[in-house]
């Protein structure tokens, strides 16, 4: 067995084609990720990745819809990613496959 403290994994990331990872593979991405209600985050879409999240806790606003804990979104390439975090939230996400194919398109 093997056991590692979360702490050190990169913004949550730990399982994935990247360093560090608790287990290396290409095929997909894990994180857990705490976001703190009003955080700015960049506009964004993947041209090969399709992103498979979980609303674990709180309340955000994504594509002009509001979420809600225990809802499921799936972002396919090219769909731009522009969340609000209406309440802390916590989310578990799934890329695949594993590669950085993320583009900006405003950095706020």
């Amino acid at each position: 067995m093997t056991v590692l403290d979360f702490a050190s994994m990169k913004a949550g990331w730990f399982v994935g084609n990247f360093e560090p990872t608790a287990y290396k593979t290409s095929q997909f991405e894990v994180c857990f990720k705490k976001h703190q209600k009003g955080e700015i985050w960049d506009l964004h879409y993947h041209t090969d990745v399709t992103e498979i999240n979980l609303l674990v806790k709180g309340k955000m606003k994504f594509q002009n819809r509001i979420l809600k804990e225990n809802d499921i979104f799936i972002v396919e390439p090219y769909e731009i990613s522009d969340p609000e975090f209406l309440e802390d939230c916590e989310l578990v996400i799934v890329k695949t496959p594993s590669k950085n194919d993320k583009v900006n398109v405003i950095q706020k």
